[in-house]
């Protein structure tokens, strides 16, 4: 992935959405999208045959006005990231675009989402995984540590797939899966990558950042200590990002629901044919 679009991000999570909202043999004819992502997430699903609404949110006028020339065919409202509005049970389908690894409490966030879908609603999310960004987070700490004597928070923490699936257990999601979406992207130089990060209106907004510029030569430093550790042959330097995907349902009567672990009245190995034998021990005994 080349630099150059700053929205290639949004775009891949919104197609990786669609495509698993395909997997689903089911109809959403009411969906929202809580989190445009510039109107990639609705110009994504919007088509499907049966929409009857498509309604997406963001927290900002002038990122709505941006959603509403994407995705012309949708509704677009303001609404804040932290707060989701809507009546109960008023959708088929909830679609989280990359806005939960800015909220404070995103289990909250999951909760609110999940009385907004009817009962056996989906909802799709998608939000950067832990690995994002980690040679730009490893760069600038190394860098103010040498040249300031300290660091900063200069990159939000995001989470980690293991913890990610447990969050929509605690939010009351049924049957909850998630995945990940990794990507390489290759920028000319640690400063495009910023610029492109300001860009998709993904700086810094930790509470406790930083309220000043930073010192030039700290940003020199970082640029030559991200160049040395990640560079490429060809110049650039290499950004990595995580999407990861969640996936979970408004529970409802009738659901598969898992056994629970031992309550198994058959042997796999019945069904594949095939001998069992027990492991062998540690030392070879």
């Amino acid at each position: 992935m080349e630099d150059g679009a700053a929205g290639f991000l949004h775009e891949r999570a919104a197609s990786g959405v669609a495509e698993r909202m395909a997997d689903v043999n089911r109809t959403f004819p009411r969906a929202l999208i809580h989190g445009s992502g510039f109107g990639a997430f609705a110009a994504a699903i919007g088509g499907r045959p049966e929409a009857e609404a498509t309604v997406q949110t963001e927290s900002a006028a002038p990122l709505a006005a941006l959603a509403a020339a994407r995705a012309p065919g949708a509704e677009t409202r303001i609404a804040p990231e932290e707060e989701p509005e809507g009546e109960a049970g008023e959708y088929d389908l909830v679609v989280s675009g990359m806005t939960l690894h800015r909220a404070n409490d995103p289990v909250g966030v999951l909760v609110r989402l999940r009385r907004l879908l009817k009962p056996d609603g989906l909802l799709l999310a998608a939000l950067p995984g832990g690995r994002t960004l980690h040679e730009l987070r490893a760069a600038l700490a190394e860098a103010e540590a040498e040249v300031e004597g300290g660091i900063s928070p200069r990159v939000a923490p995001m989470a980690e797939i293991r913890d990610l699936g447990a969050l929509l257990q605690r939010a009351g999601y049924a049957m909850p899966v998630a995945d990940v979406d990794r990507v390489e992207a290759a920028y000319r130089s640690p400063v495009h990558l910023m610029r492109d990060l300001r860009a998709m209106a993904e700086a810094n907004v930790l509470a406790r950042r930083r309220r000043r510029f930073s010192r030039p030569s700290t940003l020199d430093r970082a640029a030559e200590l991200y160049a040395t550790s990640f560079g490429r042959d060809d110049g650039r330097v290499t950004a990595t990002f995580e999407i990861i995907h969640l996936a979970g349902w408004a529970p409802a009567e009738g659901q598969p629901k898992p056994l629970r672990p031992g309550s198994a009245a058959a042997r796999l190995a019945d069904a594949l044919g095939a001998e069992e034998g027990r492991l062998p021990r540690e030392g070879g005994e």
